[in-house]
């Protein structure tokens, strides 16, 4: 709608808006074309029932949109063709190779959990963060801004909410706290290992600060873009090691109101949660979860490469070299961890303060953003 309004020429020469995913697709094979699954977050098909492999068109007269301007919808797992042979030439692969319709990150990485039955969830610990699982049937809650939509399975459906910060906050800070490039400090540079293993050694509570992750707004299970994070309970006692280890727990409290909402939501507990994303390769930031939610972490192998697994998945369902129940076989679960009885008061105690947070601070940050 904004190049249609505002760059009238580039409208008039585009063939289709289409998602990076399918953009790619297109790329590989020649053919401009699209799923339910990967056109979910346009919201012009309907996500109800079978997959019809059409827009829906009160949904697009809405929208504004123009149904020549978007790409021809096929099953998922169809495929698509085959990759280019200058396409094949330029990254040394077979130019006979089929592609299939692509799926989105979400829809991926909850087959690269291997947790693939009806409510078995996972947690994603990556720049951002969700809770996700498969679900029998369409539901959708406004107020807390989650959703189940079409999953890659045929006839299922996959949860949809997102926390905007998770990973991203321990990056920021290691630039605010360790490494920071404004020339009032001389830089230090820290791995991501290095700064967790500084963290451990602070006790669980963090010696009484509470961090609030929300550093660009929050979108699960509140609708907040005005929303900001902070470190509570600062005090002359406060380490590094301490406000280090706030983030990790602050991003884990976060989690377990996402977890509980979201059960609430689909009117089913998930269980035991498999453990994926970058954020999962630390054992400290598994064992906060599992502390924290009071809840089994799965990590699987190789988490950082849940999505990747999961297209590959995908993939092999789409094709017929693999079924259905082979998907949990296939990805192994490295490590369990399990919560800590002794933790169990601590961080309780901060849970519930935690869950107050939003309901006190939200006015104020609603005021403070007229100022930025």
């Amino acid at each position: 709608l904004y190049m249609a309004t505002h760059q009238q020429d580039l409208y008039n020469r585009t063939a289709a808006f289409v998602e990076p995913l399918d953009y790619l697709v297109g790329r590989f094979t020649g053919r401009v074309a699209a799923s339910r699954p990967s056109m979910a977050l346009s919201w012009l098909t309907d996500n109800r029932g079978d997959d019809t492999c059409s827009y829906d068109p009160k949904l697009v007269a809405l929208a504004g949109t123009d149904p020549a301007k978007l790409p021809p919808l096929l099953a998922a797992g169809s495929v698509v063709g085959t990759v280019l042979a200058e396409v094949a030439a330029a990254m040394g692969i077979a130019s006979d190779l089929p592609v299939l319709t692509a799926i989105p990150d979400l829809h991926a990485v909850t087959l690269g959990s291997g947790a693939i039955g009806d409510y078995e969830g996972h947690v994603s610990i990556s720049t951002s963060a969700w809770i996700g699982c498969h679900a029998p049937s369409k539901k959708t809650s406004l107020m807390k801004m989650m959703a189940t939509i079409p999953a890659a399975l045929p006839g299922r459906y996959v949860l949809a909410n997102n926390h905007d910060t998770a990973g991203v906050c321990l990056e920021w800070a290691r630039g605010l706290l360790v490494n920071p490039t404004d020339g009032l400090t001389t830089p230090i540079t820290e791995s991501y290992e290095d700064l967790v293993a500084v963290a451990a050694t602070a006790e669980p509570g963090s010696g009484g600060v509470l961090f609030a992750p929300w550093l660009n707004g929050e979108r699960s299970p509140v609708a907040d873009a005005n929303l900001r994070g902070g470190f509570h309970g600062l005090s002359l006692s406060t380490t590094r090691a301490d406000l280090i280890r706030s983030v990790l727990e602050g991003v884990a409290h976060n989690a377990r109101w996402l977890l509980e909402e979201s059960e609430k939501f689909l009117g089913s507990s998930l269980g035991e949660l498999r453990g994926v994303g970058g954020g999962a390769q630390s054992d400290l930031w598994c064992q906060i979860h599992a502390d924290v939610m009071n809840r089994p972490i799965h990590r699987i192998e190789a988490p950082l490469m849940a999505t990747v697994r999961g297209a590959a998945l995908f993939a092999g369902v789409s094709l017929g070299l693999i079924s259905t129940d082979d998907i949990a076989s296939l990805v192994p679960v490295e490590r369990v961890f399990r919560p800590d009885p002794s933790t169990r008061h601590v961080y309780d105690a901060m849970y519930a303060e935690f869950l107050k947070l939003h309901k006190i601070e939200a006015k104020m940050y609603t005021r403070l953003a007229k100022l930025r």
